[in-house]
């Protein structure tokens, strides 16, 4: 298992231009630990829709690649985005999975993965044509390469210790970050 700090920290170290969306919770505050950016499309509230969201700005920025970042709990409760897109089969779009086998944001409650529920398999029984599980550092240094230059969808599961490192809270007015996040993605003259 790896910590999960570090492992958003060497995702994010080959990022480039990458567009990033976090799901709700840890994966928001882990990404804001490691790098902030206007390029960060943080989501609060939206449990169970980051992959959706990651989807729709794939479809609408087919030239650049859009990496979600989210935890195995959101995604557990959004698994039809996972058959969407399969089918969609989106090329520029990764999904990287912090997998703790817990429920963070509800008191650390076992999630199903601790009970061999396979979100890789899952993808890949989707139409995903790379899904894969990685547990070592050496392995996520390894699968970099596929989450950013790959045929997507890319779904990445990062098992990640069951610990909760010190928040790292980014700015949580929607607002500001849909709008900081637009300028970014379109220039300042996206507010025409």
């Amino acid at each position: 298992m790896l910590d999960r700090r570090e492992a958003v920290a060497a995702v994010l170290r080959h990022r480039d231009d990458a567009l990033i969306v976090t799901g709700l919770g840890s994966p928001t505050w882990d990404v804001a630990a490691a790098a902030d950016s206007p390029l960060n499309f943080y989501l609060w509230g939206a449990m169970g829709g980051a992959a959706m969201v990651g989807l729709g700005l794939a479809l609408a920025q087919p030239s650049r690649r859009v990496v979600v970042i989210t935890g195995d709990g959101e995604l557990l409760m959004g698994l039809g985005s996972l058959a969407t897109i399969g089918a969609e089969r989106p090329p520029n779009l990764s999904i990287v999975v912090l997998d703790n086998e817990r429920y963070g944001e509800t008191g650390m409650q076992m999630s199903h993965t601790a009970r061999g529920v396979d979100l890789a398999a899952m993808a890949r029984a989707a139409g995903f044509p790379i899904a894969s599980t990685v547990t070592a550092s050496q392995a996520l240094d390894g699968f970099l390469p596929a989450l950013y230059g790959g045929p997507g969808p890319v779904l990445l599961v990062v098992k990640v210790l069951a610990n909760q490192p010190p928040l790292r809270v980014p700015l949580r007015d929607g607002t500001h970050i849909k709008n900081r996040f637009r300028e970014a993605l379109l220039g300042p003259t996206a507010f025409g």
